[in-house]
């Protein structure tokens, strides 16, 4: 499945207008290239980056996080917003995947801001204190409907929730896909349009990214 449902020249032209950032940023996406690992990208990277700064977020949780390049999208925009006063939770099922991270967001100056989780992504968010700014996630897509019980508790009104690959690829058009990752993006999609709690919007950008403002 292609990590963006754009024509790869106007995904190259977005992802080309993103300000220039750090070395090792650039780095972490030539490494996801070189790998196949599937990270979010620039364009949609600086567009985390521009909500966090938006809302003034200080409390940032991300439901599955890979070796850290969102994480660093975020924990930019606390530290230019807010210091050191700010908090990105990164959680991820493997042990290695958290310490790449860490090594990642030690190279650019973010570790202090991150708090650091190895296991299940929803359990880690229901243990932690409520009152978040705003949530991402990119968890397995089967798991988004379930996950949203326990985001709606944990983020506060008037956070922002984002939320990767609600495209899928162009799947979620497609009748007869019906496997349970389209199931469930389609399902999480129609609770979240559907729900008076909140007001969103997909944008087309790379593999549809929603943009969800909590009541």
């Amino acid at each position: 499945m292609s990590d963006s449902v754009l024509p790869a020249l106007l995904q190259s032209y977005l992802d080309e207008l993103v300000p220039d950032r750090p070395a090792e940023l650039r780095a972490m996406e030539a490494l996801a290239a070189a790998e196949g690992f599937p990270i979010i990208g620039p364009a949609c990277g600086q567009l985390c980056y521009l909500v966090a700064r938006m809302v003034g977020a200080r409390r940032i949780f991300e439901l599955g996080s890979g070796f850290g390049y969102s994480t660093a999208w975020f924990a930019r925009a606390l530290k230019e917003t807010h210091g050191d006063a700010g908090e990105v939770h990164h959680t991820v099922w493997e042990q290695d995947l958290s310490e790449q991270a860490r090594r990642h967001l030690a190279a650019l100056g973010l570790l202090d801001l991150v708090r650091f989780h190895v296991g299940e992504a929803v359990a880690a968010l229901s243990a932690q204190a409520g009152g978040f700014d705003l949530i991402f996630s990119d968890i397995d897509k089967e798991d988004y409907p379930a996950s949203l019980p326990v985001i709606e508790r944990q983020l506060r009104p008037g956070g922002v929730l984002i939320v990767d690959n609600l495209l899928w690829g162009n799947r979620v058009l497609d009748p007869a896909a019906d496997d349970p990752a389209t199931a469930g993006i389609r399902r999480f999609t129609r609770l979240i349009a559907d729900s008076p709690q909140w007001t969103g919007s997909i944008l087309p950008i790379r593999d549809g990214l929603l943009l969800a403002l909590k009541r």
